[in-house]
């Protein structure tokens, strides 16, 4: 049996424990206090719950793809693209 270690997805500190289960998958909270206290899975039943799948439908949108273009590429619905240009910040409260 071989250990692999965990790194927060967030901000790639390796000060992780477990954090419970959900629906039989184990969670894992980032102890890192800049994180302030982020949990997240070791593997994702889908491409749209990963951090970097965010991060990069932000990334595309600023470079002027649609949700359309977007949904295609990273192979997740386009509501779900809409759904997370939403929420984030606009650039004049950051």
């Amino acid at each position: 049996m071989t250990l692999v270690a965990l790194k927060c997805p967030f901000c790639g500190s390796d000060q992780v424990g477990k954090n419970g289960f959900n629906n039989g998958k184990q969670r894992y909270l980032c102890k890192n206090s800049k994180c302030s206290h982020k949990t997240f899975y070791a593997e994702y039943t889908y491409n749209a719950w990963k951090p970097e799948v965010k991060s990069t439908i932000l990334k595309m949108s600023v470079n002027g793809n649609g949700t359309r273009a977007i949904s295609r590429c990273l192979c997740i619905h386009r509501d779900t693209v809409t759904a997370v240009l939403k929420k984030r910040k606009p650039l004049s409260a950051r």
